[in-house]
């Protein structure tokens, strides 16, 4: 990610001679941006709750550079409908909203049975404030101004608290991911991927030997207003095969017709 300008150390008044604005110099003054910002882990879908267009925009931008799949609702009643309808590994809910602040909301949603994790975003950092946003059952709480770096570390520090716990390296066949470096090898030589090939192939790889429908793959890899019919996973799958099967020996992305994609070292009759 590109070491953007500090949206809090600009001077004011001062113009800029003979360059274009950073297309970062705008952020909102409470999120300050700082590097080197690791990548995530990949393959995880973000619900992120914001009332304000401009901060929220910024916020779900900085996260799907980091190849989050972000959902975002602008009031408590879609939050509290968006996190009833979708899976979502991890919600970043701000408490002041319009229809239900982030307290009725996180409520609703844990008597709902909504497990995963809850970070809580506010300008109130009293106390109090705190221990009502945990106490209605967020599992982290984050006050304005914030460094993005930190909100990242946070996000990284929650999703090791699942059920699941992933590994360092994840290792298929001859094939090895790196979950913390994105480094992907396939018999001893790197694969360079982009951000989305990685979350999908990582997505693939942590459901090896089950197969995976279009419409779960969209759900976790891209966002809410991917079209699961389109032929985009398509596309992506066969530029996984074609940069993975490079100099290899045999396929490990296999096609089951009429219900999705299995990775396997085990050869698929019919695959194609």
């Amino acid at each position: 990610m590109p070491r953007p300008r500090d949206a809090c150390s600009a001077r004011p008044g001062k113009k800029s001679r003979g360059r274009k604005p950073s297309p970062r110099a705008d952020y909102p003054p409470f999120i300050v941006l700082s590097s080197p910002i690791p990548h995530n882990k990949g393959s995880v879908r973000i619900l992120l709750v914001e009332d304000e267009s401009r901060v929220a925009g910024f916020i779900a931008k900085g996260l799907r550079e980091q190849a989050y799949a972000v959902d975002v609702a602008s009031d408590g009643e879609q939050a509290v409908y968006l996190g009833s309808v979708n899976e979502y590994d991890l919600v970043i809910l701000d408490v002041m909203l319009p229809m239900k602040d982030g307290h009725a909301v996180c409520r609703e949603l844990r008597g709902a049975g909504f497990r995963s994790p809850i970070l809580m975003l506010t300008a109130r950092d009293a106390v109090d404030d705190r221990v009502a946003g945990l106490d209605s059952g967020a599992d982290d709480y984050l006050t304005k101004p914030f460094d993005f770096k930190e909100l990242l570390a946070r996000l990284r520090a929650l999703l090791r608290r699942p059920r699941e716990v992933r590994a360092a390296s994840i290792r298929v066949d001859d094939l090895t991911l790196d979950t913390a470096s994105h480094a992907v090898a396939r018999g001893g030589k790197p694969v360079s991927l982009t951000a989305k090939e990685y979350a999908l192939l990582e997505f693939l790889v942590l459901n090896q030997g089950r197969v995976v429908g279009r419409e779960r793959i969209a759900e976790h890899v891209w966002d809410e207003s991917f079209d699961a019919f389109s032929n985009v996973i398509d596309v992506y799958v066969k530029r996984l095969r074609a940069k993975l099967d490079a100099g290899a020996g045999r396929r490990l992305i296999h096609t089951r017709r009429g219900e999705g994609y299995i990775l396997s070292a085990a050869p698929e009759p019919g695959d194609d």
